[in-house]
């Protein structure tokens, strides 16, 4: 269905929304709908000091979406140090002195998709690889070699070159290998997703990349993903097919505001939080850029307002991980690590075969940390975190998180 303002969301469950019955009763669709967003923009955009006092006075608790707005705000902008000195005080106390670190897999640059931002755009006229199986277990195998035992595997939109059956034998094959494997690939099917979650994978990335219907449709020009409604409903599928973690995050500087995406993004992972408890939500906090696409964003995002973002969201999503990727610089990035981030990746290649042979096929982006992941994990630890290889939700990583949490002074 074609979604042209949130209230369009509004509609009644059915077979296109890939639900296997009975349906959910609830969905962030309808949430969304519903969502108070100008009121809650006013908050954002004009919220007093004494509102953004009364946000940090509330029980974490009990923070409403008004309070995180009130914490978006340019009056609380002005008070970053607080905010700062919270949220890190707020991630000791939930994650200990922890960094989770993974690595990204991409299977393939081939896409049917034109998203005007994408460096895999099928417009573009790059040099595309996917790669087989052995060309995988080789990367993979690489960045065991460097300690990673979390990977992300991805691909571009191509349902026939990299669709579920192609998924599902890559998953199968590096499940042996690999002790944690999430996706972020091309939407799909909660039956689609149960059958990858048999398969071995664990985990569920998507980006709805803008939560703007109309931003939304301007910048995804061609192919499936211009369906809105399917790609928002997407983690919700996840989930219910059994995925332990979901991943959301919205692609700052699409939009030309950030406040909006944030208390987008922010009741969207609320809600996961609330109906799919058994699931672990993290929420990204990715800045365009640059690529093949040569796409310039809407507005700049300063690294004064991401990182007020990452205090909000640790402020109003107290449990919910954070993920910061190689696309920050790295002294912007050893600073939210010791903020609100828990989950950061380290040496990413961001095209296909990269790790083995880098430089045969186009990137997706381009990456702003290029340190090697030795070099992450000794600056992490001379900022006194433990660098966590393993996925936290295994009972390798459950183990390793509950003592060094208990083991914490903050």
């Amino acid at each position: 269905m074609k979604v042209e303002a949130l209230s369009d969301l509004a509609v009644t469950l059915s077979d296109r929304d890939g639900f296997v019955e009975p349906f959910p009763r609830s969905t962030f669709a309808h949430e969304l709908a519903t969502l108070p967003m100008d009121d809650l923009l006013r908050v954002a955009h004009g919220a007093a000091v004494a509102r953004v006092d009364r946000a940090l006075g509330t029980d974490p608790l009990e923070r409403s979406l008004e309070d995180f707005a009130a914490l978006l705000s340019p009056a609380a902008g002005e008070l970053l140090e607080t905010l700062a000195t919270a949220s890190r005080r707020m991630t000791l106390a939930r994650f200990g002195r922890t960094m989770h670190l993974y690595a990204p897999l991409y299977l393939s640059n081939e896409c049917l998709t034109t998203c005007g931002y994408c460096g895999f755009a099928k417009n573009l006229p790059v040099t595309r690889k996917t790669l087989t199986e052995r060309d995988a277990l080789e990367e993979a195998r690489h960045l065991g070699a460097q300690g990673f035992r979390s990977i992300l595997l991805l691909t571009g939109e191509h349902e026939r070159l990299t669709g579920v059956d192609f998924l599902e034998r890559h998953i199968r094959l590096l499940a042996g290998l690999v002790p944690s494997l999430s996706i972020e690939v091309q939407v799909w099917s909660e039956e689609d997703y149960r059958r990858l979650a048999e398969a071995g994978c664990e985990g569920v990335v998507i980006y709805q990349e803008t939560y703007h219907p109309k931003r939304y449709a301007e910048v995804h020009l061609a192919g499936r993903k211009r369906n809105y409604r399917w790609r928002v409903l997407g983690p919700e599928r996840a989930a219910r097919a059994g995925m332990r973690r979901i991943g959301i995050g919205a692609l700052l500087g699409l939009h030309h505001d950030w406040r909006f995406e944030a208390l987008a993004t922010a009741a969207h992972a609320r809600f996961l939080m609330r109906q799919y408890w058994r699931s672990q939500v993290t929420v990204s906090v990715p800045r365009i850029r640059p690529s093949a696409s040569g796409f310039q964003p809407q507005v700049s995002i300063s690294d004064h307002d991401l990182t007020q973002l990452v205090c909000a969201f640790r402020l109003f999503l107290p449990d919910a991980g954070i993920v910061l990727s190689t696309r920050e610089a790295p002294a912007l990035r050893d600073g939210l690590h010791q903020i609100g981030i828990t989950h950061t990746s380290a040496g990413s290649h961001t095209e296909p075969g990269g790790y083995e042979h880098p430089g045969e096929a186009q990137e997706q982006f381009e990456i702003a940390d290029h340190r090697s992941p030795p070099e992450v994990a000794e600056s992490l630890r001379e900022m006194g975190y433990d660098p966590v290889w393993e996925d936290p939700s295994t009972p390798e990583g459950i183990g390793r998180r509950l003592v060094l949490t208990g083991s914490s002074s903050g």
